[in-house]
């Protein structure tokens, strides 16, 4: 494992979200890490309750994840994260997803 951040109970949020994106500022991130492998479950704003399961290759975040929205429909896709610190010294995620419903970019941010 290459990377200096651990996402290990940290909280996380959606700072900025693509046209096509369910998740949002109101949507809660809960990350646990062991080694190079990482969980997230998450719920808030559209989505009822989500998970997502991924590893570290070097410097970049690769996960899979699913959700349930709450008009009930159930989503998936994959996605590869850059992860980085920022001026302010919290976590950032840049994600590029790529889902059911097509492609885009999500902005998340550590929370305090």
């Amino acid at each position: 494992m290459k990377q200096k951040i651990n996402l290990d109970s940290i909280r996380m949020n959606v700072i900025e979200t693509a046209g096509n994106g369910v998740v949002n500022h109101e949507t809660i991130f809960k990350f646990h890490q062991k080694g190079d492998r990482v969980i997230a479950r998450y719920s808030g704003g559209r989505v009822e309750r989500g998970m997502l399961v991924g590893e570290f290759d070097l410097d970049k975040l690769h996960f899979r994840y699913t959700q349930e929205h709450d008009d009930g429909i159930i989503a998936g896709g994959k996605s590869t994260c850059e992860i980085s610190l920022n001026q302010n010294g919290a976590i950032q995620l840049i994600e590029n997803f790529d889902w059911d419903q097509g492609k885009g970019r999500n902005v998340f941010q550590q929370m305090s």
